[in-house]
C-alpha cells in the first residue's frame, strides 16, 4: 500500500491546503511532497534493486482492469526528481503567488499526483487515468496564474494533450482488444500485454498511437508547438513542473509503453523517429536565435535537448538508454532552474525582454552567478549533468545511427552560441533599464544552491544514478530482444 500513499499524500496534501491561505498553503504542499519524497526512498531502500514494490489489487475484474503499481529504478528516479522538483515549485512561488494561493497549491499538487501515478502505473487504463490527471489542473495553472496572453496558452496546451490523450486511448483499446482476439483474455495489464500475438501491420498501427501520444508530451517535432506558448505564459512554479517534469512523461512513456509492447513495429521505425529527433535538436536551436522573451528562448532549447532523448531512446542500447534517463534528469534540472531564474527576474524587472535586459551582474552578482551556471548546465558543459548523458547518447546512437549522431552534434554548437548569448544579453553589457534590486534573498539562494548543487553531482559523478536504473533498463532491453527473435 505503500505506492498508493505516494500518489495519495499529494492529493491530500492539495485538499488539506485547498481552503487555506497564503503561508498554510504553502506549508502543508512542503509536508506533503517531503512525506511523500520520505517514502519513497523508505520504499526503495528496503529493496533489492529490482521491481522493488509492486501492488496489484482489483480494481473492475469485469473489464480487466487491476490498480497495478510499480516502482522500479527508473520509476524511483523520475519520482525523486518529481517530488524534489515539486518541494521547489512551491519555494520558488512563494511570494510570486498572492491571489488564490490554496487553489494553487491544489492543482499544483494534484498535477504532481498525476505524475507519480504516470511513473508508477503498470495497467494501461489506470495510466491513461493519471495522463489525464494531471491535464487539467496544469490547465489551470497556466489559465489562471499565468501571463498576459495565458488563456490562448492555455487552451493551446490542452487541446494539443487530449488530442495525444486520445490517440493514446484509441491505441490501448485496440491493443487491449487484440489481445483477447488473440488469447481470449481481457487485460489492461501491461506485462500481459507484452509480446501480444498481432500482424505488423496492427502493431505498427497501435505503435504509432502511442508514438503520437507520447510525441506530443515530450515534446516531438512537429509537435511541439504548444509548448512555446505554454511557457512563456505559465508562473514560474508551472514553467519548472512542465519542463522539469511534464515532458518527460513523454518520454517515459515511450521508453516504458511504446517500444517494449511493439518492439518490432518500433525498430521498423526508429530511422524516422530518430530523424524527428536530429530535426527537434536543431529547429528548437535555430528557432531559440529568433526570440527575445527569455522564457520563450529557453522553451526552444527544450524541443532542442529533448530531441537528443528521442534520439538515445530509438538507439536502443545500454550506453544511449543510461544516457536517456541521465538527460531526463539533468534536463529537468537545468531547464527548470532557468525558469526558476526568469522568474525571480521578471519579479525584480517586471520584464522578459532581452533587448531591455543586460547589466544584471553588477547589480546582483549572485543572481548572474547563479544564472550562468544553469546556462553552462543547459549548454552541456563539462563537470554538470547534460555533458555527460547528452555524449553518452552520441556515443551509443553512433554505433547504429553515425550520420545522424553527426547532424545531432551541430546541435550542441548551437547550443553553445545562443548559451553564450543568453549569459552576455541578460547579465553583461550597458544597464539600460537602470535597474536597482537586491540580490538572491537566503529562501532564493537555497532553491538555486540546490538545483546547481544536483547538477555538478550528476556531472562529477553520475554512477549512482546508472546503478539505481541499471536493472530496470536491463530488463525493458530483454523483453524488446524477446520481441525481435
Amino acid at each position: 500500500m505503500s505506492l498508493l500513499w505516494l500518489v495519495l499524500l499529494p492529493v491530500v496534501g492539495g485538499l488539506l491546503a485547498l481552503p487555506l491561505r497564503d503561508r498554510g498553503a504553502r506549508w502543508v504542499a512542503l509536508g506533503a511532497l517531503a512525506a511523500a519524497l520520505a517514502l519513497v526512498c523508505a520504499v526503495w531502500s528496503a529493496g533489492d534493486g529490482g521491481r522493488v514494490a509492486d501492488l496489484s489489487l482489483a480494481w473492475l475484474p469485469q473489464m480487466g482492469i487491476r490498480l497495478h503499481l510499480a516502482l522500479d529504478g527508473i520509476s524511483f528516479v523520475l519520482i525523486v526528481l518529481t517530488l524534489v522538483l515539486g518541494l521547489l515549485a512551491v519555494l520558488a512561488s512563494w511570494t510570486e503567488i498572492r491571489e488564490r494561493v490554496g487553489f494553487f497549491h491544489f492543482n499544483l499538487l494534484w498535477t504532481l499526483a498525476g505524475i507519480v501515478g504516470v511513473f508508477l502505473a503498470l495497467d494501461l487504463f489506470l495510466f491513461f487515468f493519471f495522463w489525464e490527471l494531471m491535464i487539467v489542473p496544469m490547465y489551470l495553472l497556466i489559465a489562471i496564474w499565468g501571463h498576459e496572453n495565458r488563456t490562448h496558452a492555455s487552451f493551446k496546451f490542452f487541446l494539443f494533450t487530449q488530442a495525444g490523450g486520445l490517440f493514446l486511448f484509441v491505441a490501448i483499446l485496440g491493443l487491449v482488444f487484440v489481445h483477447q482476439q488473440a488469447t481470449g483474455e481481457l487485460t489492461f495489464d501491461h506485462d500481459r500485454l507484452l509480446d501480444t500475438p498481432m500482424s505488423e501491420g496492427v502493431a505498427f498501427w497501435l505503435m504509432l498511437g502511442f508514438f503520437v501520444a507520447f510525441a506530443v508530451k515530450l515534446p516531438a517535432f512537429p509537435l511541439h508547438t504548444w509548448l512555446p506558448d505554454a511557457h512563456t505564459e505559465a508562473p514560474t512554479a508551472g514553467s519548472l513542473v512542465l519542463a522539469g517534469l511534464l515532458l518527460k512523461t513523454g518520454a517515459y512513456g515511450l521508453l516504458r509503453f511504446a517500444i517494449p509492447l511493439f518492439p518490432q513495429a518500433s525498430a521498423t521505425f526508429a530511422p524516422y523517429a530518430m530523424a524527428l529527433g536530429v530535426a527537434g535538436i536543431l529547429y528548437g536551436a535555430v528557432l531559440a536565435f529568433g526570440q527575445r522573451d527569455l522564457k520563450r528562448l529557453i522553451a526552444y532549447t527544450s524541443v532542442s535537448h529533448l530531441g537528443f532523448v528521442l534520439l538515445g531512446l530509438y538507439a536502443w542500447n545500454e550506453m544511449a538508454l543510461q544516457g536517456v534517463v541521465l538527460q531526463m534528469v539533468a534536463h529537468g534540472l537545468a531547464t527548470g532552474g532557468l525558469f526558476v531564474l526568469v522568474g525571480m527576474l521578471s519579479e525584480r524587472t517586471h520584464t522578459r525582454d532581452l533587448e531591455k535586459l543586460g547589466g544584471i551582474w553588477d547589480v546582483a552578482p549572485r543572481l548572474g552567478g547563479a544564472g550562468m551556471v544553469l546556462v553552462m548546465a543547459a549548454l552541456g558543459l563539462p563537470g554538470l549533468g547534460s555533458f555527460v548523458a547528452e555524449m553518452l547518447i552520441l556515443f551509443g546512437t553512433f554505433r547504429v545511427a553515425p550520420v545522424m549522431t553527426a547532424l545531432a552534434t551541430l546541435g550542441l554548437v548551437c547550443a553553445t552560441i545562443y548559451a553564450l548569448w543568453i549569459v552576455q544579453r541578460t547579465f553583461h553589457g550597458e544597464n539600460r533599464g537602470g535597474w536597482s534590486f537586491a540580490d538572491l534573498r537566503a529562501r532564493e539562494a537555497g532553491v538555486l544552491a540546490a538545483l546547481i548543487g544536483a547538477l555538478l553531482w550528476l556531472g562529477l559523478y553520475p554512477q549512482p544514478v546508472f546503478d539505481v536504473a541499471r536493472a530496470a533498463l536491463a530488463s525493458l532491453q530483454g523483453v524488446v530482444s524477446g520481441g525481435h527473435s
